[in-house]
């Protein structure tokens, strides 16, 4: 797996990359990339949720792990991949992100991140696509591993609104999109990604609501 602190090209998506280095995201995939994002939705398997049964974080790994063993967690690699401006605590070699500033791509809003008891779930790690979206979709039969590679895969992390986040929660793109419509091409051409690269199947609800979306891109 490629180093989580660099910069993620996502895999069809026609230049849509995930933030490096701070600014904003691409707003919209490209023709090319809409065009693969509908050829690889129409490979996806169409099935119902299986039960939520035994589903557990725990199940997906320790969270946050230093999975590329450069010495800094999960969630850092990707604070330090979306933010720009980003202070570091000393003696962390520029590991544990202080502060720094967000260009939220699911609100288009601009927020002042601050590690701190209080201030640091302004800013969440997102799994685009939902480990528990994923268990019901798949994930119960993976290996430990695949699962493991799966909830810390930067194509599938992105910092984001930490209240809009909450909001989000395990919901798939038949019950929840961003706010910021302008960014919905880019989430549902991620996603589509994120499942095809792991085999996570849809719902038809949601494929329809995935089609729904890049129909109008």
């Amino acid at each position: 797996m490629a180093g989580l602190a660099t910069a993620v090209t996502l895999t069809g998506c026609g230049g849509l990359e995930a933030q490096s280095g701070g600014g904003e995201p691409a707003a919209k995939p490209d023709s090319a990339a809409i065009a693969d994002a509908r050829e690889k939705l129409a490979d996806l398997d169409v099935k119902g949720r299986a039960p939520k049964t035994g589903f557990d974080r725990d199940e997906f790994g320790p969270a946050w792990s230093d999975v590329d063993r450069n010495g800094c967690d999960t969630r850092n690699d990707i604070l330090k991949r979306d933010l720009e401006d980003e202070t570091f605590r000393p003696g962390t070699h520029d590991c544990i992100v202080l502060t720094g500033t967000l260009h939220d791509p699911y609100s288009g809003k601009t927020i002042e991140f601050e590690r701190g008891q209080d201030t640091s779930s302004e800013v969440q790690i997102d799994h685009l696509v939902p480990l528990s979206d994923a268990w019901q979709k798949g994930a119960q039969q993976w290996s430990d591993a695949k699962r493991k590679e799966f909830a810390n895969d930067p194509l599938n992390l992105l910092a984001v609104d930490g209240p809009l986040n909450g909001q989000k929660s395990d919901s798939d793109a038949a019950t929840w999109l961003p706010p910021r419509r302008s960014y919905r091409c880019a989430y549902i051409a991620r996603q589509i990604d994120v499942k095809a690269k792991y085999d996570v199947w849809v719902t038809s609800a949601e494929k329809d609501a995935m089609e729904r979306i890049l129909d109008d891109c």
